[in-house]
């Protein structure tokens, strides 16, 4: 009789060499993620702060001053970071965990733009991102929206989308 477990079985040097493989990504993903965060902490971007949460160097959390010139002004926004054990070879998961009324950031959090997905470099790093994300608040993008209704309010009627985005800033963003 034919067991499902033989049909499953891998090569043991096969094992071996992909664990092999993804320890090597591990660690250089570890050495790349410590290397930004001495240069964050060296050279901070204006208006952002980001760092590992607890003892999880694949976790962190950042925090950006809305931009002055922006419905945003006076907001600290949370976002939430996650390395991937491939980074930076593959872009991480950034969201952002304060609500924000803005054609590219949908309920979830979840942030448009484009060097986080196609546009992704290893020669991107943190702040590079967050400062993009900054002049992402200054400057939405409407035509690559994730809430088209916002992209539309923000297209068709200025003012209530800046007094709304101004809203949502003061009731989630400010204390």
């Amino acid at each position: 009789m034919l067991r499902i477990n033989n049909l499953l079985r891998f090569p043991e040097d096969q094992i071996k060499t992909l664990r092999k493989k993804q320890r090597v990504q591990f660690k250089m993903a570890s050495k790349r993620i410590n290397k930004e965060l001495r240069d964050l902490q060296r050279d901070p971007p204006v208006s952002c702060s980001a760092g590992p949460v607890g003892d999880d160097m694949f976790h962190w959390q950042a925090t950006i001053m809305g931009p002055t010139d922006s419905p945003f002004s006076g907001g600290v926004f949370l976002v939430s970071i996650h390395f991937p054990p491939d980074y930076p070879f593959k872009p991480p998961k950034v969201s952002f965990r304060t609500k924000v009324y803005h054609p590219n950031v949908n309920s979830n959090g979840s942030i448009c733009l484009d060097i986080l997905k196609e546009q992704w470099s290893p020669a991107l790093t943190i702040s590079k991102v967050l400062l993009s994300i900054c002049s992402l608040l200054t400057d939405p993008n409407p035509d690559d929206p994730l809430v088209p209704e916002i992209a539309h309010t923000y297209k068709t009627d200025r003012v209530k989308y800046e007094s709304t985005a101004r809203s949502w800033t003061q009731k989630y963003a400010m204390g």
